[in-house]
């Protein structure tokens, strides 16, 4: 069997310069980790490192578990954890709850299983049900996205509340009054938060009282939504969708009933399009820092890993980009 003294000698390296390359912990030129790297392939020493990895407990595996990784919101979050993990010599496994709460304990159910050394999590709904567990078990977690209500955990998350603040303010001040916001699932932080937002807005200005509209995160639901807003009346002239995919779903349904935007009723969202469906207008936005919160919550999890005594918590709340386009009204040069 291979030893690392083998390993050193094929790099043409000292043998230390190979367990800081294995362990991930002190510093090796770029050059001399490709070396190592290629050595340790070569010699099969990839079983001496699991096996160690297994007499102190470690997998050097993280999970993480998304609502939907079909959102290119969170397609980039998870690109952001992958980063800083394979920076940091973790592999991630992913799985995805469709917001489904038996998915979810399925999948944390198996992952905990397999002893991962960290969990990411977006929680379904409020319930701190799988913290607990998770926290049972004594793994690491992170939460992602997502507040959960009574528990100290640490957190990285976007200031939903003032983007939604920001979006409606700004349709106020464009002299919208009657405004609908289309709002995602009940009983999920982000949408009371983009609520909140939404309604603090309104009560500054003095509008009507405001309309407010629940449903799953989803294109079907954002255009169903948008039609059961516009059979109001008088009609909403703008909309307010609580994710990009309500709004997709909204713009189908205005431009199915002949409506213009922004010339008949003005649309904006939280988070950006994919090129390939961007609309024309283009959608004013609150764009959260995807990659960002995914990164970061990657690198406070793996920091909690190596300290011999957990600190307390934080939460790392992350400010949104107001990006106006078309869609708002705005008269743009």
């Amino acid at each position: 069997m291979p030893t690392i003294q083998d390993v050193a000698k094929k790099a043409g390296v000292a043998p230390m310069t190979v367990s800081r390359v294995i362990n991930n912990s002190g510093y090796a030129s770029p050059e001399a980790r490709q070396r190592v790297q290629a050595a340790v392939a070569e010699l099969g020493y990839l079983t001496n490192t699991l096996a160690r990895g297994l007499r102190i407990k470690r997998s050097n595996t993280l999970a993480l578990v998304l609502s939907d990784i079909t959102n290119p919101f969170f397609t980039t979050v998870a690109r952001g954890v992958e980063d800083a993990a394979s920076q940091a010599g973790y592999t991630v496994i992913f799985g995805n709850t469709d917001e489904s709460e038996e998915k979810e304990s399925r999948y944390l159910n198996q992952i905990l299983q397999k002893q991962v050394d960290g969990i990411l999590l977006v929680p379904v709904g409020e319930s701190d049900r799988m913290v607990q567990r998770i926290r049972s078990f004594g793994t690491p977690l992170v939460v992602l996205d997502r507040k959960v209500p009574g528990e100290l955990v640490d957190t990285v998350r976007c200031d939903s509340e003032d983007g939604a603040y920001q979006l409606t303010r700004l349709l106020l001040e464009l002299g919208h009054r009657q405004l609908a916001l289309l709002a995602g699932p009940h009983g999920v932080s982000v949408v009371a938060d983009r609520e909140a937002g939404f309604r603090r807005a309104l009560a500054e200005f003095g509008g009507r009282p405001p309309m407010v509209y629940f449903g799953p995160f989803t294109q079907e639901t954002g255009e169903a939504l948008a039609r059961t807003a516009l059979a109001v009346q008088p009609r909403p002239t703008a909309l307010v969708a609580a994710n990009n995919f309500l709004a997709i779903g909204a713009f189908k349904a205005l431009h199915d009933v002949g409506l213009e935007v922004p010339d008949d009723v003005a649309l904006v969202g939280f988070d950006d399009l994919p090129v390939g469906l961007l609309t024309d207008p283009f959608l004013t936005a609150a764009i959260q820092p995807a990659y960002e919160m995914g990164h970061r919550a990657a690198e406070l999890l793996i920091a909690r890993l190596s300290e011999p005594a957990p600190s307390q918590p934080r939460e790392i709340v992350l400010p949104v980009q107001i990006v106006i386009r078309r869609s708002s009204g705005v008269k743009l040069s």
